[in-house]
């Protein structure tokens, strides 16, 4: 399948398009993967500029504040062009590795290859709409959901185990960590307050 084709699949076929992929290399994810998230970068920092050339015309100057701000933002946007395609990338591995254990825990034993292959795969409409205003939100929805789909096909699980490995546990480790940080935080605030021998 061409980029466009597996986009659209991934998109309205999830299931049937998963299963065509189980023998694909990594490699053929990580090329599918490292687009979806050029696309999200650039248009990152189009925006990016577009801004700064806004605010640097509201700025009272006129055609010299909308320069001023066209540079600037265009620096700035290259930047961040580069910075968000490093951690998309780096987050992919990383995140891939951590959801794996998860994956494990719930008797995935496909190899981490196909973890993240779905992870890759699952990201296509956070990373091609999730720039636009409240469609990034539903965007990220569908994305957790073709996550879900991706590690119950290509890790052959149940529906219940990959939601368990893609959904449940995180959340159970996200709420255990932010009371950790709640109680070292009022530890913190309360030791402070507290009574001091001299």
């Amino acid at each position: 399948m061409d980029f466009i084709e597996k986009a659209k699949g991934f998109l309205f076929e999830p299931s049937k398009t998963f299963n065509a992929c189980k023998d694909e290399s990594l490699n053929e994810a990580i090329k599918y993967y490292a687009i979806i998230a050029l696309i999200f970068s650039a248009i990152s920092a189009l925006l990016f500029v577009i801004a700064f050339t806004l605010f640097g015309s509201m700025m009272g100057l006129g055609n010299l504040g909308m320069m001023f701000g066209a540079g600037a933002g265009i620096m700035s946007a290259v930047l961040i062009f580069v910075m968000l395609f490093v951690i998309f990338i780096i987050g992919a591995f990383i995140g891939g590795a951590i959801l794996h254990i998860f994956v494990y825990i719930v008797g995935g034993r496909k190899g981490i290859t196909q973890t993240l292959k779905a992870l890759m795969y699952g990201g296509t409409p956070m990373l091609l709409f999730g720039w636009i205003p409240y469609i990034g939100f539903i965007a990220s929805i569908w994305s957790l959901i073709l996550e879900i789909i991706g590690i119950q096909k290509l890790q052959e699980l149940t529906t219940i185990r990959a939601v368990i490995a893609v959904v449940v546990i995180p959340a159970i480790i996200a709420v255990i960590l932010a009371i950790l940080l709640a109680a070292f935080i009022a530890a913190f605030i309360f030791g402070m307050g507290g009574p001091r021998g001299y």
